[in-house]
């Protein structure tokens, strides 16, 4: 049987994805009207995931609360979180949930075939059937409610959504990044926040987020992805026996609509809230945001990612150089935000001032207007198509399965042309395509076209205010006084009766037989197949090789490691300074900015470090060895090579600047060192996002001697941990420097052995 034999479901398109390792097929259900898109591949994470497309009307948060409810119990599976019981007998390899500006998604990976069905099981039942309607307490629990605990005591709001946008809020990024797309977008959803503005999020009533639900929440307007090894045929039968054949096809009108193109740029000033410590000099943010066609043209979705590494990200990129040249802001970044149906490209300037405005946007202006009379630097435009292709190829996104990112990319023009979802899986072709107008003048172009003369942008400026938070906390407390005193006592009894009860439903425990519901794996359930291991062990002029034959997309890794253990005790952490300057300093042939260039014009990058191995059959020994790790398509091997020799036997050490001369360089604001150190923060900013990926902290503090730099470090962090982690996972992770400074790691040691002497 092949899917061409489902008589519930009508076969729309089949696509090669031969890029991708895959076949793609979209479907619709004919009953219910549910769009249904297959990628089917030997990968065997599994990745399943429905969507809605959710656009608010205001910022009462309504979407984002939704998605909280939803999961908190359904019609098979009643129990307060069903999947803090599911995780329990899961193995799981992505169990989440994420509102967006338009729509809202519900994923699951698994590469357990037995687990796969029962997450798919429960998100489904969570979505159609949920709780919500039974009564209002998991609205006042994840929105917002009033809490009152006794009839003279203080009445505040309450609610997890409501709790987590107040941090949000608090965030200058966060308050740019919306004010940055509300300025774009005056006429259109984009116009309120999705997530939830606290201003406003109390305006919701339990009848209008029931009612968003019962308009949503339907097969008609919902987007079901099925990507991996299984059995295709098998999953679609279930979809529509168990759920979909229960629906009408009903008309929802989710429909995202363009924004009509300004006639001038728009001017937005807001603030953001600083301590009355912190100075308001050097504290803003200033930002210049145009408008890019839609996100459903392949060709430019890919270009200004290219142009935002050309012009903002490559070392010595000419208008970072030229803002930061000026004396605007003390760290300048670029940003393509391709993930709404109009994309946005922006160039941002922290730590600047206001006074600063006019400056700040001749600078961009003239700079960009001589760059497209004379031309941009060749070598960063293929440096930055080969950067992204790499990316492609390599479908690397740390602890995220690659078929969730692939799917979450569909969206971004599934979403607004139900003809259109495979546009960005086709890629290869746009990227030769672009390799192809590097001599032509076609960025110089896009530069004019949809940047200089382009009315459709606007000038976000985020500028600090000291005490703010406490203001506007003084200012809701006042006015929840005078709503409290304008209550009857037997309103008062009355929030304080409701207050008591949700307290009481928060600390009850689900029923056993409820809990009994939830599906969990069996022993019987797990394999006891262990993964191939292709490693063959070879001897080349006497130095060990280990061969690897697997599938790479084209793609060859290199990894060389030297022994450490001749390398004297006290010389060692001079191993990790010397792995964070090669590459990126000058070698023979090579200045650091040349080098930076060609080894990413031709390959997806050079990196060193210092590991560490253990031994299996010893839980004492292990071996600390210095690597150097690169890769390249097959065709540009040997210039790999030739790199790497370049950068381990000709790089300049005799001239190499320790690490606090660097950082007082960084310090004197030395463009270089800057650079240096930004380099190492996006390395740092890497790992960083895998360890925010899987605890997802509140807090994030670089401490040690690198942190004497500041923003300089932080900044590249953070850029680097929304470049590898999924958005509203990194919103939730704030990323500061220790006040501690280099001196962090001594006092700790310090308050750990205090804390041991009392104890003993």
């Amino acid at each position: 049987m092949s899917i061409y034999d489902l008589t519930a479901y009508e076969v729309l398109q089949q696509e090669d994805l031969s890029d991708l390792k895959s076949k793609g097929t979209l479907l619709k259900h004919k009953k219910s009207g549910a769009r249904v898109l297959l990628m089917e591949n030997d990968d065997e994470n599994k990745v399943f995931t429905i969507g809605f497309r959710t656009p608010p009307s205001d910022s009462t948060g309504v979407p984002h609360i939704m998605e909280h409810s939803v999961l908190c119990g359904s019609r098979e599976f009643p129990v307060k979180d069903p999947f803090v019981e599911l995780v329990k007998g899961s193995l799981n390899t992505f169990l989440n949930a994420m509102t967006y500006p338009d729509k809202t998604v519900y994923p699951v990976a698994s590469c357990n075939d037995k687990d796969f069905q029962n997450l798919m099981h429960v998100y489904m039942d969570a979505v159609f059937y949920p709780d919500i309607y039974k009564q209002d307490k998991t609205f006042r629990q994840e929105g917002w409610s009033y809490k009152l605990d006794d009839p003279d005591g203080e009445l505040t709001i309450s609610g997890v959504v409501y709790n987590e946008m107040k941090g949000a809020y608090s965030s200058p990024e966060g308050v740019l990044d919306r004010e940055i797309q509300s300025s774009l977008f005056t006429d259109t959803t984009y116009a309120v926040d999705s997530g939830g503005d606290p201003e406003v999020i109390p305006q919701l009533t339990y009848e209008q987020f029931l009612d968003f639900h019962r308009k949503y929440y339907h097969p008609s307007n919902s987007y079901i992805y099925l990507y991996g090894d299984m059995d295709m045929e098998e999953k679609l039968r279930w979809l529509d026996e168990k759920y979909l054949s229960h629906f009408e096809n009903e008309p929802v009108d989710s429909e995202i609509h363009l924004q009509k193109p300004f006639t001038e740029m728009r001017e937005v000033v807001q603030n953001y809230s600083i301590t009355s410590e912190e100075s308001e000099e050097d504290n803003t943010y200033l930002s210049y945001n145009k408008v890019v066609g839609t996100s459903l043209d392949e060709k430019l979705y890919l270009a200004f990612e290219i142009l935002d590494y050309a012009l903002l990200s490559a070392p010595g990129a000419p208008l970072k150089k030229a803002l930061i040249d000026a004396g605007i802001g003390k760290d300048v970044s670029g940003s393509f935000d391709s993930g709404i149906y109009q994309p946005v490209f922006s160039i941002v300037a922290k730590n600047a001032n206001v006074e600063q405005k006019e400056a700040f946007i001749s600078t961009i202006e003239d700079t960009l207007r001589k760059i497209a009379e004379e031309g941009i630097d060749k070598k960063a435009l293929r440096a930055g198509i080969n950067y992204h292709e790499f990316r492609f190829r390599e479908a690397d996104f740390g602890s995220y399965p690659r078929g969730l990112m692939y799917g979450l990319q569909l969206f971004d023009s599934w979403l607004y042309d139900e003809e259109k979802p495979f546009i960005h899986m086709k890629a290869i072709p746009t990227f030769e395509f672009l390799k192809e107008q590097v001599e032509t003048g076609y960025f110089e172009e896009l530069i004019r076209e949809y940047i200089l003369d382009n009315p459709h942008g606007s000038i976000v400026i985020i500028r600090p205010e000291q005490g703010m938070t406490a203001r506007m906390d003084k200012e809701l407390a006042d006015r929840l006084q005078a709503y409290k005193e304008g209550l009857s006592a037997e309103e008062i009894a009355a929030l304080v009766k409701a207050t008591k009860e949700l307290e009481a439903y928060q600390e009850e425990e689900s029923a056993p037989e409820d809990l009994a519901k939830i599906p969990v794996l069996g022993r019987e359930d797990i394999s006891r197949e262990i993964a191939p291991i292709y490693n063959e062990e070879r001897q080349t002029d006497g130095v060990k090789l280990l061969y690897h034959d697997v599938e790479t997309n084209g793609i060859g890794y290199v990894t060389a490691l030297f022994d450490l253990s001749e390398i004297e005790e006290e010389l060692l952490p001079y191993a990790g300074i010397l792995q964070s300057v090669l590459g990126i300093i000058d070698t023979e042939h090579y200045g650091y900015g040349e080098l930076f260039n060609e080894i990413n014009a031709s390959t997806g990058g050079i990196n060193c470090g210092v590991e560490v191995f253990d031994r299996a059959d010893s839980t004492d020994a292990f071996q600390a060895m210095f690597s150097v790790r690169g890769k390249a398509l097959y065709p540009k091997l040997d210039f790999l090579f030739e790199m790497v020799e370049e950068i381990l036997n000709t790089s300049k050490l005799d001239d190499t600047k320790r690490l606090y001369e660097i950082i007082a360089a960084v310090n004197k604001e030395d463009l270089l060192c800057i650079e240096i150190v930004e380099e190492i923060g996006q390395k740092l900013g890497k790992q960083i996002a895998g360890l925010i990926n899987i605890f997802n902290p509140e807090l994030v503090i670089i401490g040690g001697t690198l942190s004497l730099t500041g923003d300089y470090i932080t900044q590249p962090i953070k850029t680097a941990v929304r470049k590898y982690s999924l958005n509203l996972v990194n919103k939730d992770s704030a990323i500061i420097t220790s006040k501690l400074k280099d001196k962090a790691g001594i006092v700790g040691a310090c308050m750990l052995a205090r804390s041991r002497m009392f104890e003993s």
